[in-house]
């Protein structure tokens, strides 16, 4: 049996891939619990410092699969509540992973391809690449993916594309801030993410996660005395651990962390 997920650990690096190619990688309820299940053991594992959301075949990932909807419109309320909130956990595991994840977007991501991709802290794209929210065109909504589309591009841009499900290229995403650089082909594909890789690795582990989680705690949020003071305790709490006192003596004494491979 096919399984819906490849996932690999080399060198710190944790790569999942979706292994649905002959159906565009589009996601059922089997692929979501295992990418979930990925994300989750990834996040906890130790031996992983970065993780790499990657796709076989000519789509990054085609959204919802064609019988998956089939399913869901035989659903009553209280499945379909259940069914997306699969998802949504999945979604959050990729924003609240306390490892940077990385996007290779190797080809075509349409709906929940996207909502993959805008929760990722950092996006690639080959030129040849497409993008689309299209749920309106089937009578639907972008909920469960809609907090990560519209803190990627913004809700003005959210707006014409959620509302028009219009195909938008790979130098529209990049221009909108859904992904980050632009690449010809999927071996400069894979040179970028390998060198976002290297310089992630550099960093210490502890912070990069404490990193993720103080850009959560501060976006979008008014300056204020409660924000300032957040701010302090997690600075402090940071200076004073294991590795923030690794770090600073390893500047002082011009040496590489012990986190430096």
């Amino acid at each position: 049996m096919q399984q819906n997920i490849l996932t690999e650990i080399d060198a710190g690096v944790g790569i999942v891939t979706l292994n649905r190619p002959e159906r565009h990688n589009a996601f059922d309820e089997a692929m979501i619990d295992e990418l979930s299940e990925a994300l989750l053991s990834m996040a906890s594992d130790p031996a992983v410092r970065v993780v790499v959301i990657s796709s076989i075949g000519k789509s990054f990932c085609a959204g919802a699969d064609l019988g998956w909807m089939q399913r869901a419109a035989n659903y009553d309320f209280e499945q379909n509540r259940r069914d997306a909130g699969m998802l949504a956990e999945m979604l959050r595991r990729i924003a609240e992973c306390p490892k940077p994840v990385i996007a290779r977007v190797q080809g075509p991501a349409y709906g929940g391809g996207v909502g993959v991709i805008a929760a990722c802290d950092i996006a690639v794209a080959t030129f040849e690449a497409r993008f689309a929210l299209t749920e309106v065109k089937l009578g639907l909504i972008p909920a469960v993916i809609g907090p990560y589309v519209v803190n990627a591009i913004g809700e003005r841009y959210a707006r014409r594309y959620m509302l028009t499900a219009e195909v938008f290229s790979a130098a529209e995403a990049y221009r909108l801030g859904l992904i980050h650089e632009m690449v010809a082909d999927e071996a400069a594909l894979d040179a970028a993410v390998g060198e976002w890789v290297e310089a992630i690795l550099k960093n210490g582990p502890q912070a990069l996660g404490e990193a993720k989680a103080l850009i959560r705690a501060i976006a979008g949020q008014p300056y204020s005395a409660a924000l300032i003071a957040d701010t302090v305790e997690r600075i402090a709490r940071v200076r004073v651990s294991p590795e923030g006192q690794e770090g600073i003596a390893a500047f002082l004494e011009k040496r590489s962390p012990n986190w430096v491979a």
